[in-house]
């Protein structure tokens, strides 16, 4: 059985920004006989403008598989998932056609992962400011609002004309969190935002986020660390075993 729990009481204002309903996944792995475990059974949520839904529960129930279908780096078995358009329009992320997905994926949704990928000839700076070139601001303020994002987060300016590939996990991963909400989006995904930071550096992205909230951005994410998720979450949903065997969460980068 899945629990939502309300920590805050959202703004009477407020309109849903995404609906998840009765979503569904089983993988198949091939390397060991094709046999089906489950990811994830009839999860259902939402969240809204301007609060942060975090998904808790324990190991390998398929946290990072739901983020993962939300984003559509995997296709889910039944449900729908309906993101709802500042426009008023509403798109079944599950279902709309790839160039749609890919338009959405620029221009409102954002994704934070787990790990960096990036060539290891792109600076920080020029790691943090490509999303906002790829939508055609120009590059030069764009490299400046990066400068300005990667200095919120605490990195020396002596790092920014550095590969983040070389830097230590924490740093990279403060890169991570900056190339995933420099752009303006209206929904962003965080797995483990917090993982590999000490206890400065989570404050600064806790305060990140905050200010992301307060320009009425919806945020899902997945937190390991209890105390940071209790600092910045409006609502809990906790993801329970489904009825059929667990699997390891799939990897970000096996998408």
């Amino acid at each position: 059985m899945h629990t939502t729990t309300q920590l805050k009481r959202p703004p009477k204002n407020s309109t849903t920004k995404l609906e998840v309903k009765m979503i569904s996944k089983a993988f198949t792995l091939h390397n060991r006989n094709s046999i089906n475990v489950a990811g994830f059974s009839e999860v259902s949520f939402s969240v809204n403008p301007g609060s942060l839904l975090a998904l808790t529960g324990s190991c390998s129930v398929g946290k990072s598989s739901i983020l993962k279908a939300i984003f559509r780096a995997c296709l889910i078995d039944s449900g729908s998932i309906l993101f709802h358009r500042r426009n008023g329009g509403v798109v079944d992320l599950a279902r709309c056609s790839e160039s749609r997905l890919l338009h959405l994926r620029r221009r409102e949704i954002g994704l934070v992962s787990r790990f960096l990928t990036i060539s290891p000839r792109v600076t920080a700076l020029q790691a943090v400011a490509a999303p906002l070139v790829e939508l055609g601001e120009d590059e030069q303020a764009s490299l400046f609002l990066a400068g300005r994002m990667l200095d919120l987060l605490g990195i020396g300016e002596e790092l920014f004309h550095v590969s983040p590939l070389t830097f230590s996990g924490g740093e990279r991963q403060l890169v991570n969190i900056a190339r995933g909400v420099i752009a303006p989006k209206e929904l962003i995904l965080l797995d483990e935002p917090l993982i590999s930071l000490d206890d400065e550096s989570s404050d600064l992205v806790l305060n990140l986020l905050q200010g992301l909230k307060k320009k009425n951005i919806a945020m899902i994410a997945i937190f390991h660390d209890k105390v940071g998720m209790d600092q910045i979450a409006d609502n809990t949903y906790e993801v329970c075993r489904g009825v059929f065997p667990t699997t390891v969460e799939a990897q970000w980068e096996a998408a």
